[in-house]
């Protein structure tokens, strides 16, 4: 079971943007691999860092994470594995601006400081049926990526010296400060193009079709995002992919409608049918369900089928389906049916009288969120 980010950090879910990131820099320089040189945990140390300052340093991914847990990013381990597809690269890329100037003379990643640009994102929407949300899906979706060109060929950047970061010094009354920024030449990659094939652009990238299968888990909600690693476009010269952001959009249901993890669904019977009992088959995530509904039973009744809800995205059980029960009166009437309720206004049994056991509609609602 994955650690709590939180945890990872050593912080506490109130620690504002500046102390995630001290914490971070904090952690990712005690297991950084320069400091521990082929030591393997060290390194899955250093990446499970990585992946919790990814998650709590964006305010939408942290607001997810307290809310859904791991399972909002990485559903069951579908989205890349463990510390969410992140490689070295991927955090050399991304985070190399919380290290300063602390390895590589201000470069990121090892092999002479030289940094490594990551790609833009895809987006692309998911439509699911709500069978396809409580049970999990394998999707198979078409994308067009930005990849380098064949044949293409890059060169080492003279403005940076393949650094991908230029050094600026600066006289200040303290003294000569110096910072590094992304070179304006290479955009930071080390690397400006040499050579392009004849349908490349003027960066050496062509379009490409590719299927990406895309495993979503159970209990994922409208709205959510998704990330498969190392899906995006490609940059130009020393790069890694960047990602394909899947963002679920639920299909409504004809029948049932959804509230969290629990489904509900409107069932109208009859006055006769209320009035003597009948079992009905209703509409259920997975198929028909039969219920028996007793004499007697009045219209408003709530009935929870346990477990036929949908599942939690994190593991922690599955919802109710709560069937209503709403007794249907007849609009017209003829007139024997008419004289036979005329002769019955007055009989007792006709004559409504709740019971103490009977829960008014505001304590079913209480009951319903509680």
């Amino acid at each position: 079971m994955k650690k709590d980010f939180y945890e990872i950090l050593g912080i506490s879910k109130n620690a504002d943007a500046a102390e995630i990131k001290k914490a971070y820099r904090k952690k990712a320089l005690e297991f950084h691999p320069d400091k521990n040189p082929g030591n393997a945990a060290a390194e899955e140390s250093f990446k499970a860092a990585a992946e919790a300052y990814e998650v709590l340093s964006d305010p939408q991914k942290k607001a997810k994470f307290d809310q859904y847990g791991h399972q909002a990013f990485d559903g069951s381990g579908g989205f890349g594995g463990g510390h969410g597809g992140m490689n070295m690269d991927d955090i050399f890329s991304q985070f190399g601006d919380v290290f300063g100037g602390a390895f590589g003379g201000g470069g990121f990643g090892g092999g002479g400081g030289q940094r490594r640009v990551k790609g833009s994102n895809l987006r692309i929407k998911v439509k699911l049926t709500l069978e396809e949300i409580a049970n999990g899906v394998e999707k198979k979706v078409k994308v067009k990526r930005k990849v380098q060109a064949p044949g293409v060929s890059y060169k080492t950047c003279s403005t940076c010296n393949g650094q991908g970061q230029v050094m600026r010094v600066t006289n200040t009354i303290l003294g000569r400060m110096q910072s590094a920024s992304t070179c304006p030449t290479c955009g930071g990659s080390g690397q400006i193009l040499d050579k392009k094939p004849s349908d490349a652009d003027s960066q050496g990238m062509i379009l490409e079709d590719e299927t990406v299968t895309i495993k979503i888990p159970a209990g994922v909600v409208d709205g959510m995002q998704l990330k498969v690693s190392n899906k995006g476009n490609d940059a130009p010269g020393n790069s890694v992919p960047g990602d394909l952001i899947v963002a679920i959009e639920e299909i409504e249901h004809e029948f049932l409608k959804r509230e969290g993890e629990n489904l509900h669904f409107d069932l109208y019977i009859s006055f006769s049918e209320a009035v003597l009992g009948i079992s009905k088959d209703i509409s259920a995530i997975n198929g028909k369900v039969r219920i028996k509904l007793d004499e007697g039973i009045q219209s408003g009744k709530i009935l929870r089928l346990k477990g036929k809800g949908i599942p939690s995205i994190n593991g922690y059980g599955t919802g109710d389906l709560l069937v209503h029960v709403n007794v249907w009166t007849p609009k017209t009437l003829n007139k024997e049916q008419k004289q036979f309720f005329e002769n019955n206004l007055e009989n007792e049994n006709f004559v409504p009288n709740p019971e103490k056991s009977d829960k008014s509609f505001f304590e079913k609602v209480k009951d319903m969120f509680s």
